[in-house]
């Protein structure tokens, strides 16, 4: 039972998946930063410091 399925098409294109997410998470990253810094604060401002 340890038997793994043959691959199908979706799943051979598993490098273009993974390529496209890294290209979304640091375009939603530079996103995030450009906001911070017009909003004036540092990135990852939001803890609070004891």
């Amino acid at each position: 039972m340890d038997r793994k399925p043959p691959k199908t098409g979706a799943q051979k294109d598993g490098g273009t998946r993974e390529a496209r997410l890294k290209a979304a998470l640091k375009a939603n990253l530079a996103r995030r930063k450009a906001q911070a810094r017009a909003r004036g604060e540092k990135p990852g401002g939001d803890r609070k410091e004891s």
